[in-house]
């Protein structure tokens, strides 16, 4: 099986209402929230790593990292990356799981967002992730994956944490470092 997959979701912005008219609704979330969290200094290292250290990025409180146009200042940057992740959050949070050369899982998204699961961090989770990862699906959200519907392997479930993480930064967005090339 393809290890390199692209997870497809489906999450409505739209409900109807009693009245039988659509309204925008806010965006469905997954309930899980893990109860670890992975640790930045090796986040900002991989994710440098993984673009050569070749470009500039902002690093959220969980982790989730997002590539800036060079230059920026900070202020601008840690603008950018919370726009960034609005319109991922607010928009469709499809994602893309990749296989790293370090072991290591790195889920992209449909803006230039990325999430870094550690493989070690994983492993030593590895309880938690296998028990909780359909919590990692929003309410009604249908992932279609080549297992079938909502069926995860292993890489699938690192995804749907690395998503999580995502999801917490994007509902409370906390920039905790810029990082120029």
């Amino acid at each position: 099986m393809n290890r390199r997959q692209v997870l497809t979701g489906g999450l409505s912005s739209l409900v109807v209402s009693p009245a039988g008219g659509a309204e925008v609704s806010k965006p469905q979330v997954p309930k899980w929230r893990p109860s670890f969290s992975q640790p930045i200094d090796r986040i900002e290292e991989r994710f440098g790593y993984y673009f050569d250290r070749g470009r500039d990025f902002a690093i959220l409180e969980n982790g989730t990292c997002v590539l800036t146009e060079a230059g920026l200042s900070d202020e601008a940057a840690a603008m950018a990356a919370i726009q960034t992740l609005a319109m991922i959050y607010n928009y469709h949070p499809d994602m893309k799981p990749s296989d790293m050369d370090d072991g290591n899982v790195l889920v992209s998204y449909n803006h230039p967002a990325f999430n870094v699961v550690l493989s070690n961090v994983a492993n030593a989770h590895w309880q938690e992730i296998e028990a909780r990862h359909q919590d990692g699906l929003a309410t009604g959200e249908v992932l279609i994956t080549p297992l079938g519907q909502n069926v995860f392997d292993e890489l699938g479930k690192e995804a749907l944490l690395g998503r999580c993480y995502m999801f917490m930064d994007a509902q409370a967005p906390k920039v905790i470092r810029i990082k120029p090339s």
